[in-house]
């Protein structure tokens, strides 16, 4: 038995579903399946009751969670444990930062980087808010902002701010309008960037556009939102993004498209802080940090 087999056992056993639990990993749904059947046999136990639509966790499956969860956290907590151990008197606090950060929250966090600077170094560390959220867990990141929502055991959110979301749409077709409803979009395409690019709550919004009888879709393979842009100008197609001009997630905009509010729908996305309820609990100069950020990045 390998780490990795617990890592796998706890996705599968997190979201009931290997296929999720696969997306999940980035990898595929086979390869997983025969390794939580391979820790199975190890341990002499069956872990999940499966069929072809449902996956449920066994008595054994529900008894060992627990213990991978807390064998699987002390394991990550090594590096960083180790740098606190060995570090020098002073700190370096590394800050995960999401794609597509809004102008205004950036100067804050510059602001709350020059107050922590007689007592700290802080680094950012930037990557999509799943790999943050997971690098919070693992300790490697002693706080991140990213895109919410964010539901995870033992982890605290804090919202800092709301961006209201519009339609990209043609310039041709739109150029002239203040703004646009859901119905008139009922024959248009959506366009997304790669899943791995959006925050959750876009999977969310897809939810909103089918019952608004919007079910054509494309999904691009990259995270160009360039290429979102270009697909949305050459007609009968859009996309969401943010509304005001000064976001981070800018490259929509061009000369052939126009960003739109909606008349029937007001979607917005959140931008929180999260931490480690344990590590703050523990440190008292963590504490103090997220104390401050709450007040210099809100």
């Amino acid at each position: 038995m390998e780490m990795f087999h617990l890592r796998y056992f706890v996705a599968v056993a997190e979201n009931l579903s290997f296929s999720k639990a696969a997306r999940q990993l980035h990898m595929a749904t086979s390869p997983l399946s025969q390794r939580v059947r391979d820790l199975e046999r190890d341990l002499g136990s069956v872990l999940f009751e499966r069929d072809s639509h449902h996956v449920q966790l066994t008595d054994a499956g529900a008894a060992l969670l627990p213990i991978a969860k807390d064998v699987l956290g002390r394991f990550d907590d090594v590096p960083w444990r180790l740098r606190e151990a060995i570090s020098p008197q002073r700190a370096v606090v590394y800050i995960g930062i999401p794609p597509g950060l809004h102008s205004s929250m950036r100067q804050r966090l510059r602001s709350f980087e020059d107050r922590c600077a007689a007592e700290c170094d802080i680094k950012r560390w930037p990557s999509g808010s799943d790999d943050l959220l997971a690098g919070v867990q693992r300790g490697e990141l002693a706080v991140a902002l990213v895109h919410l929502p964010v539901h995870a055991e033992g982890i605290e959110v804090f919202e800092l701010m709301r961006e209201p979301l519009g339609a990209v749409l043609p310039a041709a077709e739109f150029g002239s309008r203040s703004s646009v409803s859901l119905a008139e979009l009922a024959d248009y395409t959506y366009v997304s960037p790669a899943p791995r690019m959006l925050p959750t709550y876009y999977g969310e919004l897809l939810v909103r556009l089918e019952a608004a009888g919007i079910h054509r879709r494309i999904t691009l393979d990259t995270g160009d939102y360039g290429s979102t842009s270009e697909l949305v100008a050459n007609g009968s197609a859009f996309s969401i993004s943010m509304l005001d001009p000064e976001s981070g997630m800018h490259k929509h905009r061009s000369e052939n498209t126009v960003v739109l509010p909606f008349e029937d729908f007001d979607p917005s996305l959140a931008t929180g802080m999260i931490w480690r309820r344990d590590r703050a609990e523990s440190q008292p100069d963590l504490r103090r940090l997220i104390d401050e950020a709450k007040l210099a990045l809100r």
